[in-house]
């Protein structure tokens, strides 16, 4: 699967195996681009997928760029891509907690795992060329790494530095606000998209109906880019 981006990147490739770039991935890559933060810094691209979000970073002029996810396939596919867009990025298998170990950075940008996932997901209808379930499931509320990621911002950055995380409206954008803001960073929201529903959120919509997560009859979802500073 080819995604094109216009002005950032001609193409980016992915497989069934790695989450492929979509309107979250591109909403993160135009707040990176629009907050001038990048040229010259340490960027750190948590949850990389496809490395589109790295490899924008790349070409935006950082100084040098990193990428964690748990997938190997992700990996792989991150460093096909940045040889393809003829950039370096150092693509590493880990969690984002691994990224504890090698920073603080400069910048650090991450579209986790944000999708509220219900008991018995594993039988839903949804076509496996959405990508893999482990890059969107993140819990019932769908906080499962946003809460521990949030909570661990201070560590990652630098003191001035900056963190851009992208995630849906329905895991709560004030919850994040809340947690960033309690470790002493500064935190707001950026940037806004509202969205149709793809497959995983079609086939999960009676259920958050019935959950009150979701209005009935709502078919969209609005898309938060959050930036947070440690000053």
């Amino acid at each position: 699967m080819t995604i094109l981006y216009p002005g950032l990147r001609d193409s980016v490739g992915s497989t069934a195996n790695v989450y492929a770039p979509q309107h979250d991935s591109q909403l993160l890559i135009e707040a990176l681009r629009l907050s001038g933060v990048v040229i010259g810094r340490r960027v750190l691209d948590l949850c990389t997928g496809s490395g589109v979000v790295a490899i924008a970073a790349a070409e935006l002029g950082a100084r040098d760029v990193t990428a964690f996810d748990i997938s190997p396939d992700a990996i792989r596919c991150t460093r096909d891509n940045a040889v393809q867009a003829g950039v370096s990025v150092d693509a590493r298998v880990g969690s984002w907690t691994a990224a504890l170990t090698s920073g603080p950075y400069d910048v650090v940008v991450s579209n986790p795992p944000y999708v509220p996932t219900p008991p018995g997901a594993h039988l839903e209808d949804i076509p496996a060329q959405v990508g893999p379930a482990v890059a969107w499931n993140a819990g019932v509320d769908g906080r499962l790494i946003l809460d521990p990621l949030c909570d661990a911002a201070p560590e990652l950055i630098v003191e001035g530095g900056s963190l851009l995380i992208v995630h849906s409206e329905f895991c709560g954008a004030e919850k994040s606000l809340r947690r960033l803001r309690g470790g002493g960073l500064r935190a707001d929201v950026v940037l806004r998209q509202l969205i149709p529903f793809g497959p995983v959120l079609t086939a999960r919509a009676r259920w958050m109906e019935s959950i009150g997560m979701l209005p009935v009859g709502r078919r969209q979802e609005e898309l938060v880019v959050i930036r947070a500073e440690r000053r």
